[in-house]
């Protein structure tokens, strides 16, 4: 079978290879085996292929965190899922086939597709985290949403419109604007055209906003604590344009709170927290109300590419790799 692989650290165009390797071997108690169909990428994979990420990955590292796909067959004790079922998880990766613990696969509904599916786990699990268990954000509250038609930022809008909030997004240039608004965002600021955004979060949440979702990082998160409400929750999730330095003085002065958001370290905590997320998400999505924003899919001799493009922020939405 195939896969994509990083034998050595580096730029993810050039140390990205497709290998074959060994089909794998018999399933163990509690396994299943799922062909891959799409895979999806995030931020970490760039970051591990150049070995700049919290974790270093073991080499050779197969990247994608995210996968959905068809089972195959299963190990005699498994009952909660059967052989042709339609299934995502955390993990898989550009691989075509793999064994994986049964207990980590959920079944997706039938008109959703694997592209959509592969985009749910780490963005939709990350976001319904952020949301609810750190900013425990209530209907009528404000949302402010940078990064918005990114993969994070998309599903940060989905989820929260599904909890009645207002949402504020932050996005560049004239098509993303355009997509966070079918997105269902009520008011969107192009970052491009308008670089002091500040004024015009504040006119639209009233003096601030109550909730803000920052997978941006850097300059970007100056600008946002700039525009929180009393009592407000400022999520840290992540940091594509570099780690800020934050005054403590000015969240003393507004009265808000700084609430780091580590979606990965939260589920060796609280593992059973996973299936709860991801259940909540799947319901929403058999409504229409989550719809994953797709970049348009690359294959998978695409791979190297699609990891690059998403390094050299050339994408928007989800990156998905088609592996079926």
């Amino acid at each position: 079978m195939r896969a994509w692989q990083v034998e050595e650290l580096g730029n993810p165009i050039n140390v990205l290879k497709i290998n074959d390797l060994p089909e794998p071997g018999e399933l163990g108690e509690g396994q299943a085996r799922v062909s891959i169909q799409s895979v999806g990428i995030s931020f970490p994979d760039v970051l591990q292929c150049r070995g700049e990420y919290q974790i270093k990955p073991s080499l050779p590292w197969i990247p994608g965190g995210e996968s959905a796909g068809i089972v195959t067959e299963i190990a005699p004790d498994v009952v909660n899922v059967s052989i042709g079922d339609r299934v995502m998880m955390l993990g898989g990766g550009l691989v075509e086939t793999v064994n994986v613990a049964a207990s980590g696969l959920w079944k997706i509904p039938d008109n959703f597709a694997y592209e959509k599916a592969a985009a749910v786990p780490v963005n939709y699990g990350t976001t319904w985290f952020a949301l609810h268990e750190r900013a425990s954000l209530q209907a009528g509250e404000t949302l402010l949403i940078t990064g918005a038609s990114g993969g994070t930022g998309s599903a940060a809008i989905q989820l929260g419109k599904a909890a009645g909030a207002t949402i504020i997004a932050v996005a560049g240039g004239e098509d993303k604007v355009a997509q966070a608004l079918l997105l269902g965002a009520d008011h969107v600021i192009d970052h491009q055209s308008t670089p002091d955004w500040v004024e015009k979060v504040r006119e639209f949440s009233n003096g601030g906003v109550d909730v803000a979702y920052d997978p941006v990082g850097g300059e970007t998160t100056h600008q946002v604590r700039r525009c929180m409400a009393w009592d407000g929750r400022l999520l840290i999730i992540g940091f594509v344009a570099g780690i800020p330095d934050l005054p403590a003085n000015h969240m003393l002065l507004k009265n808000y709170s700084v609430v780091g958001v580590h979606w990965g370290a939260s589920l060796m905590r609280n593992p059973e927290s996973l299936h709860h997320q991801m259940v909540s998400v799947l319901e929403l999505s058999e409504t229409g109300v989550v719809d994953p924003l797709i970049f348009p899919p690359y294959e998978f001799a695409e791979g190297g590419t699609a990891i690059q493009s998403l390094a050299d922020r050339k994408t928007w939405g989800k990156v998905i790799v088609r592996v079926g």
